[in-house]
């Protein structure tokens, strides 16, 4: 039987080690880290990740700001109230919620943020440092991935990584992590490449961040391999009170039992994404310090 990558219990871990970290800053006298979060519009995925955030703020003792503004928002207006987070003292790090609003570009919003304060590490400067020695704030899901691996101490040096899906937000840098701080040996699949089975069938790690239910079935994967689904889709489920259900890139019934290791839809990476955004805000607040 596979062993899954509990997310969930992984990231409750790191949150109790943020808020004891939190507690002995209030105990020095020392002001909490601040994350603040920027919502555009009504789309009610989005509310429901932001709600998660603020609820784990609560839980390592962060302030928060939640600013809401209307879809209409112009982005000359938008970009003035992230001008005003960038120059803010008390505020370490914040997030623009994707989506945006068509009229909005996400490229010209991600590029107002201060790296610094850039705790989704979106920004050119954050992803551009991937590749070095000292990384700054980097991709929270990426980010989160190679955490969920390190804890369970599954080995990466020398082995055969294959990431589905090349977006620059997942993808992309997960590939560069894994080359980087994995020592792994790496292929990056993407929607022009040609029989990705080929890829991934001899993959000793799969990583797969598409966001296409069930993509990768049993046949694409080798014996043992150990799997990480970052895709997240919602599907119709009227036997749910919610109405849907969470579904990954993985069809996972039929290939867990072909795993050494596979993260669940929901709680695996999802959980360590939000971990990852508290880490890099308190990374953020500890710079900020050593620059005041």
């Amino acid at each position: 039987m596979p062993q899954i990558l509990d997310g969930k219990k992984v990231a409750a871990e790191i949150k109790q080690e943020i808020a004891a970290k939190v507690n002995e800053l209030v105990a020095q006298g020392k002001r909490a880290p601040h994350l603040a979060i920027i919502i555009v519009g009504d789309d009610g995925a989005s509310h429901t990740y932001v709600n998660g955030k603020i609820k784990a703020c609560k839980e390592v003792g962060f302030d928060f700001t939640l600013m809401h503004f209307a879809k209409t928002i112009s982005e000359e207006k938008l970009i003035k109230h992230i001008e005003q987070f960038n120059a803010d003292t008390d505020i370490d790090g914040f997030i623009v919620q994707l989506p945006l609003p068509e009229h909005i570009s996400v490229e010209t919003v991600t590029e107002s943020i201060s790296a610094e304060k850039d705790v989704d590490g979106f920004t050119n400067q954050n992803f551009g440092s991937i590749g070095s020695q000292t990384p700054l704030l980097m991709p929270a899901t990426p980010f989160g991935v190679m955490e969920l691996l390190n804890r369970y101490k599954i080995e990466t040096k020398g082995k055969y990584c294959v990431v589905v899906g090349a977006s620059r937000l997942v993808g992309a840098p997960l590939g560069i992590l894994m080359t980087q701080q994995g020592q792994a040996t790496v292929t990056l699949c993407h929607k022009y490449t040609e029989n990705i089975s080929q890829y991934t069938k001899n993959a000793d790690i799969l990583l797969v961040a598409v966001g296409k239910p069930h993509l990768v079935t049993a046949d694409m994967v080798k014996e043992g391999a150990v799997v990480v689904d970052v895709g997240t889709t919602r599907i119709d489920d009227p036997t749910r009170k919610s109405g849907f259900r969470l579904v990954g890139d993985v069809d996972y019934e039929n290939v867990a039992p072909k795993t050494s290791y596979i993260t669940p839809v929901p709680g695996g990476v999802g959980p360590m994404t939000i971990a990852s955004l508290l880490m890099n805000t308190l990374r953020a607040y500890e710079m900020l310090l050593e620059t005041a």
